[in-house]
C-alpha cells in the first residue's frame, strides 16, 4: 500500500498513477492546501478560461476517488519506520495508517500573519504567491506583507508585471527593506478590510491605505518536519530527491512544492506523476 500525505496536485497526481496500476492508495490531508485558496488559474495547459484553484482542487481529488482511492481528510503529525512498513499517525486519537512506501507532497506550509481580515479574504484578494497572482494585479496598487528577503522577492514578482508595491512590515524595523529601494510602512497593522474583495489596510490609530491585493510573504514555515523526524535529507525549505522523487530513506518518496524551487502546478504535477511512478516500481519489487 501507497501513503500519499498531501491532496494537492502533487499528490492527487502520484494517486492516479498508483491507483491505475492497482497498487491500494490512501491519500491523507487537509483542504486547506495553497491549490484550493487560490482565486484563478490561467497558467495551467488545457483551461481556455481561468479556473479557480477550488474547482481545480475538488476536480482532482473526485478523480482520484473515482478510481477507488481512500481519502483520510486529517492531518499528519507523525510518521516512523517500522521495518520495512511506515506507520502514518494522524491528527485524530486513533488515527493511524499503515504502508510500504510514504509519497510526501505536503507543499511548503505558508506562514500565516496574525492580523484581522486575512483569513477571511484569502483568493479574494489575499493571496501567498506573487508568481502565481500578480498578473491578475498588473498595473494596480497592491501590499506586500513581510519584513525580509522573502517580502522583497515577491514585491520584485509585482514589480514585473507594473504593479505599485509598498511593502507593509508590520511594525518590524527591517533593514533589508530599507535597502530594497522599494516603498515600505511600518506602521502595525490591525485589520484588513472590505467589501467582496480586500479594498484597503488600516494601521493601529486608524490610518487607512487604500490596495487591490495583499500578498503575504512573511517567510515560508517548514513544511520539511516530517521528513527531518525520518532522517530524509533536506535543503532550507525543500526535501532531496533524485531524478526519480526517491529520498536518501528507502520507501520514501516526495514530490510538489516541498522538492521543486519553483511553487507551480504544473511542476506539482509532473513531480507527482515521477514519483508516483516510482512508488509503483518499489512496492512491486517488495511483491516479488
Amino acid at each position: 500500500m501507497v501513503a500519499i500525505v498531501g491532496c494537492g496536485p502533487a499528490g492527487i497526481s502520484a494517486a492516479l498513477y498508483t491507483l491505475r496500476a492497482s497498487v491500494e492508495t490512501t491519500i491523507i490531508g487537509t483542504r486547506q492546501t495553497a491549490l484550493a485558496l487560490a482565486e484563478k488559474i490561467e497558467n495551467y495547459y488545457g483551461f481556455a478560461e481561468p479556473v479557480s484553484g477550488k474547482e481545480l482542487f475538488d476536480n482532482g481529488l473526485r478523480q482520484a476517488e473515482r478510481l477507488g482511492c481512500k481519502v483520510v481528510e486529517e492531518e499528519v503529525v507523525s510518521i516512523s519506520s517500522c521495518g520495512k512498513q511506515f506507520k502514518i499517525i494522524t491528527s485524530s486519537s486513533n488515527g493511524e495508517v499503515e504502508a510500504d512506501a510514504v509519497i510526501l507532497a505536503t507543499g511548503k506550509q505558508r506562514a500565516k500573519v496574525d492580523i484581522k481580515g486575512v483569513l477571511e479574504f484569502e483568493g479574494r484578494g489575499v493571496s501567498y504567491c506573487a508568481i502565481c497572482d500578480a498578473f491578475f494585479f498588473r498595473g494596480k496598487s497592491v501590499v506586500v506583507v513581510g519584513d525580509g528577503a522573502y517580502a522583497v522577492a515577491e514585491a520584485g514578482e509585482l514589480l514585473n508585471v507594473g504593479c505599485d508595491v509598498t511593502i507593509l512590515t508590520n511594525g518590524s524595523e527591517s533593514e533589508v527593506i530599507k535597502s530594497s529601494g522599494i516603498k515600505f510602512i511600518t506602521k502595525k497593522i490591525e485589520i484588513i478590510t472590505g467589501r467582496e474583495r480586500v479594498e484597503r489596510v488600516v494601521f493601529e490609530g486608524g490610518k487607512e491605505f487604500e490596495t487591490a491585493g495583499i500578498f503575504v510573504a512573511t517567510g515560508v514555515a517548514s513544511s520539511t518536519d516530517l521528513a527531518r523526524k525520518l532522517g530524509v535529507l533536506i535543503e532550507g525549505d525543500r526535501i532531496l530527491v533524485n531524478e526519480n522523487g526517491e529520498a536518501n530513506l528507502l520507501g520514501i518518496f516526495a514530490a510538489g512544492d516541498c522538492v521543486n524551487k519553483l511553487c507551480q502546478v504544473s511542476l506539482a504535477v509532473a513531480s507527482g506523476t515521477i514519483a508516483g511512478l516510482s512508488a509503483i516500481k518499489y512496492v512491486r519489487a517488495l511483491r516479488d
